[in-house]
């Protein structure tokens, strides 16, 4: 009988030149990463009790020949932005003479990319492990493992294995509640992935999962990494009172953040229970201020009510909310630059995400564009010539208004909306609007105040010391937020932290914006100014 193999789990490294890798940020409260490799994790808790497993994330600590060396095989995988680390691991994987198996969603998007590889586990693993594994123990070196039709019960996904992190080198840790989402927009790839039937896990599962990281010893950041918590309503209304409870009995040591469909504002009953489950942030896609551009690109949820209204009762709540917006849309018929920024400071959003309009592999607006011949070569490999999100990589193919004009907008936005005044402006009219009178406004609680101590006195030094340039508004920010509410306190300096990242990311995105005006201007194509690389780098 064959010896059961040693794996070597290996998440590849992602550029530092993106919206979400804000490790500026996490240094600042001592971690090295934003969040660790769920994904990997919970593969790792699929494979067989007698498997041999180790992880490195290679954005916590090196990865070396030798840790390759000592393995029977690599898995890996990870998204777009770690597609051109990946592709180089299974290059150095190969050379060693070690097989490598990737999964995960890029790879489940663009297979072609990844044909080097010797395993190919596409799509959602919880079915085609089982075949991998049975291979393997056949002897086999070499597959391709997918089950097209297959969408995962996740009721069956086991307890991730939280026992190969280190926690302490994540900013915060990630859990999943449901895979899906019941809308149709157009540029998304995740009703592609994961369908558009939100499937849940059940209150046993996830709260095993509470139970296993609050006996390890976490306390702190929890991210339940669903693409819409609320996706299904249902299922998240009866889970809620079951968390409610788990975060009584145990002291609240958890501070919950998600993503959700702006629709969640027509709900007060479950606002109140995500409240009382001490959500305090929440990530909103808006895209556009334009009911015409939403209506287009199939947005049609944020139609159907007042945007900044729902922002507002989101606020009463509690609870922070955190918005995407993109530029690029067919139906811009002039600057949408005012209208956008204009939103995000009527509504108070600290933090905005405004990203360029990328057509995603196995999109809806993918296969418009490709029909209507606009589509640049856009899924060869991307590299990090092309930028590591959309933030700098979009407009992947012939636009309708003037390239420049879209560009231009997109810069000033990044511009206005990240100054340190404008940032903290914000903040400021936030913290004033935000109702903290329920369990989210607990400043101290004895389940985390050891750790919530630690990371306070650590931020109010490192970014006093290390961000002269903010260092004025902060204080101002600060002597309001003690003066006028000081439960907003975790709010605040998580805000803060964060910007810690967005300050110098936005001064990135300008110069890189402005790098692809001037090749414009020069005369060059439009796929090739999208290539250019900016005078800092």
């Amino acid at each position: 009988m064959a010896k059961p193999p040693k794996v070597l789990l290996v998440y590849p490294k992602s550029s530092e030149d993106s919206f979400w890798c804000y490790t500026r940020s996490c240094r600042l409260v001592g971690a090295k990463y934003p969040s660790p490799p769920l994904g990997l994790i919970t593969v790792a808790a699929m494979l067989p009790e007698d498997w041999s497993v180790r992880l490195i994330d290679c954005n916590i600590s090196p990865l070396h020949d030798k840790d390759i060396c000592a393995a029977d095989m690599v898995m890996t995988g990870g998204m777009m932005p770690q597609q051109e680390t990946c592709l180089a691991l299974i290059k150095r994987c190969k050379k060693l003479g070690v097989p490598v198996v990737v999964g995960g969603p890029d790879a489940t998007s663009s297979p072609q990319v990844y044909k080097d590889a010797d395993f190919r586990v596409l799509g959602e693993v919880e079915h085609s492990i089982q075949d991998f594994i049975a291979a393997w123990n056949r002897g086999e070196r070499t597959g391709d493992f997918e089950d097209e039709k297959f969408k995962a019960d996740v009721t069956t996904t086991p307890l991730p294995r939280y026992d190969l992190l280190r926690f302490s080198n994540y900013a915060k840790i990630s859990v999943q509640f449901s895979r899906g989402c019941p809308f149709t927009c157009e540029f998304c790839d995740i009703i592609e992935l994961y369908g558009r039937r939100p499937r849940t896990k059940t209150t046993t599962q996830v709260l095993a999962e509470l139970d296993q990281l609050y006996r390890m010893g976490f306390r702190g950041h929890l991210d339940f990494v669903d693409d819409n918590l609320i996706g299904n309503k249902k299922a998240i209304k009866a889970f809620m009172p079951h968390l409610i409870q788990w975060q009584k009995d145990h002291g609240y040591p958890f501070l919950l953040s998600t993503e959700a469909s702006l629709n969640l504002s027509d709900d007060p009953e479950l606002l109140e229970m995500m409240r009382d489950a001490n959500f305090f942030i929440i990530f909103i896609g808006i895209e556009s201020p334009d009911p015409e551009i939403l209506n287009a690109t199939q947005k049609k949820q944020n139609t159907r009510r007042d945007i900044t209204e729902s922002l507002m009762a989101i606020y009463d709540a509690g609870i922070v909310a955190v918005a995407g917006f993109i530029v690029g849309f067919d139906e811009e018929r002039h600057s949408v630059e005012d209208p956008i920024v204009d939103l995000i400071e009527d509504a108070s959003i600290p933090v905005a995400m405004p990203g360029l309009l990328y057509a995603l592999p196995n999109t809806q607006l993918t296969r418009r564009l490709e029909t209507e011949g606009r589509l640049f070569d856009a899924f060869e490999i991307h590299s990090s010539e092309h930028g590591s999100d959309q933030c700098v990589a979009g407009l992947n193919f012939e636009t309708l208004r003037p390239r420049e004009d879209i560009i231009q907008d997109y810069a000033n936005i990044v511009r206005r909306i990240y100054t340190p005044e404008a940032y903290f402006s914000r903040l400021r009219a936030l913290i004033k609007r935000l109702n903290l009178s329920g369990e989210n406004g607990k400043v101290i609680r004895r389940s985390c105040f050891k750790n919530d101590a630690k990371q306070f006195v650590r931020l109010m030094k490192r970014f006093n010391r290390d961000y002269p340039d903010y260092r004025k508004e902060f204080w101002k920010t600060l002597g309001y937020l003690l003066f006028t509410k000081p439960k907003a306190l975790k709010a605040c300096l998580y805000l803060t932290a964060f910007y810690a990242h967005l300050g110098g990311y936005s001064t990135y995105v300008v110069e890189r914006m402005d790098a692809q005006l001037a090749q414009l201007a020069s005369g060059a194509t439009p796929e090739t100014a999208r290539q250019v690389h900016s005078a800092a780098e």
